[in-house]
């Protein structure tokens, strides 16, 4: 059987790398996008593509259970960035943060875990960040920074519940991904020094390979120079 992989995300930077690179490889993507015209030119190259609210449990739980056994995987790429240090920091933007880089994965872990269960394994990646996991980076990234951390976490909650039945999360971190969003925002940086999404891609479908299943509760950091 084919084996698939679900992307969320699939038409955005990282998102359109990745599933690029997994189309190469083999892999059949069932890709999750925000809107129907992006689905749409998804599947004009072969994308299984779907436009899905993340932050829509009910939603996401459809979805899920229309897929078949065939899904051994999944990666989860969407999510959202605001800068802000705690006087710039009120609910309303802790809740937006919360929503896009939490909510989104968490629904789509939770609707998917009992489908890895029955089929004997499954794999998890998610993206995390370097201001999650160092305070002085996400100082000034308050709601960034918590809503991110809470990924980490998720990750280690699915290896002690997937131990002993084959089910695993790798949290891969960024630096500065090299964007043309990022590159209009920092002109002046040396681009040379961040990390692309083609890199981001090749790491994942090394998780996904046969040797990249054997890791438990990964956490790779690619920062290039950055």
């Amino acid at each position: 059987m084919e084996q698939s992989v679900i992307v969320t995300g699939a038409s955005g930077n990282l998102g359109a790398g990745v599933v690029k690179k997994l189309k190469a490889a083999g892999y059949r993507v069932l890709g999750t996008v925000g809107s129907p015209g992006s689905a749409e030119a998804l599947q004009k190259e072969g994308v299984e593509a779907t436009p899905l609210d993340l932050s829509d449990e009910e939603a996401v739980r459809r979805y899920i259970d229309d897929k078949t056994d065939s899904v051994f995987a999944a990666v989860l790429t969407v999510g959202g960035f605001a800068a802000g240090g705690f006087c710039e920091t009120d609910g309303a933007a802790l809740r937006r943060m919360y929503q896009l880089n939490f909510e989104t994965s968490y629904f789509l872990v939770r609707a998917l875990l009992p489908t890895f269960e029955k089929k004997g394994g499954g794999q998890f990646i998610l993206v995390g960040s370097r201001p999650a996991l160092e305070a002085e980076e996400g100082k000034d990234l308050i709601a960034y920074a918590f809503s991110k951390r809470l990924v980490f976490y998720l990750a280690e909650l699915i290896n002690v519940y997937g131990k002993g039945k084959n089910i695993s999360a790798s949290v891969i971190v960024p630096s500065t991904i090299d964007t043309p969003a990022n590159r209009q925002a920092i002109p002046h940086a040396d681009f040379s020094k961040w990390v692309t999404p083609e890199a981001i891609a090749d790491t994942i479908c090394f998780l996904l390979s046969d040797s990249g299943r054997q890791i438990r509760e990964g956490v790779v950091k690619l920062y290039n120079e950055a």
